[in-house]
Formats: structure tokens, C-alpha cells, sequence
């Protein structure tokens, strides 16, 4: 049976995850609900997985003009705020953003997490900011009382593999990874 092809669904190749909250939700502030989020960090060398974004993005405004209408017009796609970001303007300062776009995900509910063979990871230390996987998204417009614009929805993750951890925060089992005996002499 064909898969349904949903136009505003996207499975991105192999990006970087930062400020990845995939385990627990987390407010952005008091007055803010709780969500499961991540940043993916994706090289401007990965124009597939750009491209589809970019489609994705004119879907979710033609799907959503209604709700983006003022009740008179729709405003154009390039005057709404939009996920696609670029690393190089707007993280200048961050070496893991370099040469990059990145899309800030989110979701209420817990998205799946598999490894590359697609067994679902349960050890929450094996997730982390700076590991390199996919994650499949998807854009939908909204209108909020400041703001209208399109948004990215965090629905699953895939690990690939691990990377240097991003926040300055290194692992256990890095840290540890030295002879104990060394220490007994």
C-alpha cells in the first residue's frame, strides 16, 4: 500500500541536535506550557532536506490562509515569521551553527526516539545536545494574539550517531573513561 504524502510532513537527512529537550518537557517560562523540543542544526550543504523544507513551509501557508487571514487578506509568506533560520546571521557567535539552517521543533506530546536500527532508545544519556540524527517534522500555520506565522511540530527522532556534546556538558561516561587503577598507586 502507498504511503499517504502528507505536503507538510518532513524527514530531514542527518542533522545536529542542540538545546535537545526530547526526554522531559520544559516551559519556556512561567506562563508557557511545557514542550519537548530541539534545535536542528542542518548543514546549507544538505539542500535536499532544505528544498523539502522549503516546500513544506508554502504547504502549511497555503493550507493555513484562513487562520493567517486578517479577514481581508492573506499577508505574503515572506512578511510571516518562518522556522527556516540561518546559523550564520542569527548564531554568529555559536561554532556549531556555522555554515548552517536551523528549525526550532517542538511538540506537547513525547516524540519517539529509535536508533539507527529503529529500536526505540530508552536510556535517556544516549540522547543528548550535539548527537547527530534525523527527525520527522511538520509545519502548520498559526495565528496568535502577536503573531501569525508558520510553525514546526516535533512528532519523532532518530540517533545516528554520537557527537561532541553541545552546553558545555560532557557525559559520564566520557569523563570517566580513564584507568581507576591509576588513581589507587
Amino acid at each position: 500500500m502507498a504511503k499517504m504524502m502528507n505536503p507538510t510532513k518532513v524527514v530531514t537527512g542527518v542533522c545536529r541536535f542542540s538545546y535537545a529537550n526530547l526526554w522531559e518537557p520544559k516551559a519556556m517560562d512561567e506562563n508557557s506550557k511545557a514542550k519537548y523540543s530541539v534545535s536542528l542544526i542542518i548543514p546549507k550543504s544538505d539542500t535536499k532536506t532544505l528544498d523539502k523544507i522549503r516546500a513544506a513551509i508554502q504547504a502549511a501557508y497555503e493550507e493555513g490562509r484562513n487562520k493567517l487571514s486578517n479577514g481581508k487578506s492573506v499577508p505574503p509568506l515572506t512578511a510571516l515569521k518562518t522556522p527556516l533560520r540561518d546559523g550564520d546571521l542569527e548564531r554568529p557567535d555559536d561554532e556549531a551553527y556555522a555554515n548552517s539552517y536551523f528549525v526550532n521543533a517542538n511538540s506537547i506530546t513525547a516524540p519517539g526516539i529509535v536508533d539507527i536500527d529503529r529500536q526505540q532508545i530508552l536510556e535517556h544519556s544516549e540522547v543528548y545536545s550535539g548527537i547527530y540524527g534525523r527527525a520527522s517534522i511538520n509545519f502548520y500555520a498559526y495565528n496568535a494574539k502577536a503573531s501569525k506565522g508558520i510553525a514546526c511540530g516535533l512528532q519523532n527522532v532518530q540517533k545516528i550517531r554520537d557527537g561532541e556534546p553541545l552546553g558545555g556538558h560532557s557525559r559520564a561516561e566520557d569523563d570517566f573513561d580513564d584507568d581507576f587503577n591509576d588513581f589507587l598507586d
